[in-house]
């Protein structure tokens, strides 16, 4: 459509410009045969009178005003057929341009309604996906449930021969006057059966437990025992080292003792000597004597044997002499 319009539009061009090139060659064709006849005009002028020239030159001059009132009739003419075919294309290229606004906007919408369409096809697509993995999730579905069914057909028709011995129970028993009424009953039974095994679990677990305790403090009483005797035997061989080291300083001590006494006695005897020899060194001097200090009693008594020492050189010298 679109085509078409600018085919119009091309077309209506085309013949302005077709008619403005006619219009441009008519007037060159009637200047050009005008000025032909003035060439050949003024060519004859010399063989021709003058009042037959002015006859002629008048004759020309009316020709030539009533060809200038027809080309400017037909140039107005022309000119308002140009302007009215010029209006008429403005109008027309309104028109187009309305056309083609509406034209534009009608492939927009096109192209919003394809964009939607396309959209809208995706969509189906996408649900069409979705619908047919539902529909192979849901035949897998229904071939579980027709095989879960055939299954519990095939239970209920295998367990139909409990259905003829409830009833013939409810014939026989007295206590009972339909099937149903025994499902209660046994699912209370059932149900007692299973809290006693729980409760025997359970007590059973109680009693595991405790001895699984007993047996870990038994377990650790027998390795605290353990523990304490070999402490007890450590503290006991420390005890008899104790006591062997005790035994031997005691010994030592005894010996001490003795050899102290031994040391007093030998010393007593060394102060008596001295004392002895200090006083028999005295003589009967016995002023400034200290009885009581032995090293000054020896140091007294060493210069005195220093002194013999030396008056005995002497008189051994002298003698010699």
């Amino acid at each position: 459509m679109l085509k078409a319009f600018l085919q119009f539009y091309s077309s209506t061009i085309m013949d302005a410009k077709n008619k403005a090139n006619d219009l441009a060659a008519a007037f060159n064709n009637h200047f050009k045969n005008n000025l032909q006849h003035q060439l050949l005009g003024k060519q004859s002028e010399d063989f021709v009178a003058p009042a037959t020239r002015l006859l002629k030159k008048k004759q020309e001059e009316n020709d030539v005003h009533q060809a200038m009132l027809a080309v400017k009739e037909d140039f107005n003419m022309t000119a308002r057929n140009r302007r009215l075919r010029r209006e008429e294309l403005k109008v027309k290229e309104a028109e187009i341009k309305g056309h083609l606004l509406k034209f534009d906007q009608f492939l927009k919408e096109n192209e919003m309604k394809r964009v939607r369409a396309m959209k809208k096809a995706e969509n189906e697509r996408k649900l069409a996906l979705q619908k047919a993995i539902e529909l192979r999730a849901l035949e897998v579905d229904l071939q579980v449930l027709t095989e879960e069914r055939d299954r519990l057909a095939r239970l209920a028709k295998k367990n139909e021969i409990y259905l003829d011995y409830m009833l013939k129970v409810v014939r026989l028993c007295k206590q009972f006057d339909e099937p149903r009424q025994v499902m209660p009953r046994f699912d209370t039974l059932v149900q007692t059966r299973e809290d006693l095994l729980q409760n025997s679990k359970e007590g059973e677990a109680s009693v595991n437990q405790a001895l699984t305790l007993q047996a870990h403090y038994i377990e650790q009483s027998q390795d605290r025992i353990i523990n304490y005797n070999n402490k007890l035997a450590l503290l006991q061989t420390e005890l008899d080292t104790v006591t062997s080291h005790a035994m031997l300083w005691e010994s030592k001590w005894v010996h001490i003792q003795n050899t102290a006494a031994k040391k007093t006695l030998l010393l007593g005897t060394i102060k008596m000597a001295t004392l002895n020899l200090f006083v028999s060194m005295c003589g009967k001097d016995k002023r400034g004597m200290c009885t009581e200090d032995t090293g000054e009693q020896l140091s007294q008594i060493q210069s005195f044997l220093l002194n013999l020492i030396s008056i005995m050189e002497e008189l051994h010298k002298a003698e010699h002499k």
